[in-house]
């Protein structure tokens, strides 16, 4: 009896050892002195490059409040959409931000903070469009759409058929030349481009009743750089400085 509780005893302990080894996600960050971030960089106004190629937008200034709270700089890694989870995967970065959907099946596999921007989604069609009104109009039409994106999967519920694009831009372009009859996708994304492209003949003619949450996306089991990154976006909620950000690209607090 007494040999066995000691096994136990020492079998426990080496399993606390090996889980606090196993997540030194944080700890590897402060090491390195970075936080890697992998983002589209075409996708405003959350993640994307000025005239003079700068990485700008909501995510990315979201980001560098975080590293910054992290005390490590910020490192952004671009890539396609549809790619940017595997590069989770791979390692190629420590987390993803580019409003990056909560899901239960993205739960399953990975991690997210707490939320950080809420959206709803929208079908956006041609201006000369009669034939799309609402979500369940697009059974049997074009959807144009990043394939991986949380819209994609609405847009399957209700029938449509997916045309690949490489982000919003391009799902708008294919719209525009009619190649695809709607795109499914973010509301606030679909504002901010008629802002800077008013002329552009599309429009919105359906929108989610609930908005839905997006989330830093981290590797499943990294509890402490979960953890200090929430203890980092709390912070920027109570000191302004995500008001001040949100404001700047919304005008309003997009955290609700």
């Amino acid at each position: 009896m007494k040999k066995t509780t000691l096994l136990l005893s020492a079998l426990f302990s080496l399993s606390v050892a090996h889980s606090a080894l196993a997540d030194d996600s944080l700890a590897q960050v402060k090491s390195s002195g970075e936080l890697k971030i992998g983002t589209e960089g075409t996708y405003p106004p959350f993640t994307f490059h000025t005239i003079s190629g700068d990485l700008t937008g909501f995510d990315v200034e979201i980001g560098r409040a975080i590293a910054q709270q992290l005390h490590v700089k910020p490192v952004f890694v671009e890539g396609k959409w549809d790619g940017l989870i595997a590069g989770l995967d791979a390692k190629r970065y420590d987390v993803v931000m580019n409003e990056v959907g909560i899901s239960p099946e993205r739960g399953k596999k990975y991690d997210f903070s707490q939320p950080y921007i809420a959206s709803k989604a929208v079908v956006v069609v041609k201006n000369d469009n009669d034939s799309i009104h609402d979500f369940s109009d697009l059974k049997g039409k074009k959807s144009a759409q990043s394939l991986t994106s949380n819209y994609a999967q609405i847009a399957r519920n209700y029938g449509a058929q997916l045309v690949s694009t490489d982000g919003f831009n391009q799902s708008i372009d294919l719209v525009v030349q009619g190649r695809a009859d709607a795109t499914v996708n973010d509301k606030l994304s679909f504002l901010d481009f008629k802002k800077h492209r008013p002329d552009a003949p599309v429009k919105i003619v359906a929108s989610e009743d609930n908005a839905s949450a997006s989330a830093v996306l981290l590797r499943k089991g990294e509890t402490s750089l979960q953890t200090a990154i929430n203890d980092a976006l709390t912070t920027l909620k109570k000191d302004g400085t995500y008001q001040k950000i949100s404001e700047k690209y919304f005008g309003e607090d997009v955290s609700h």
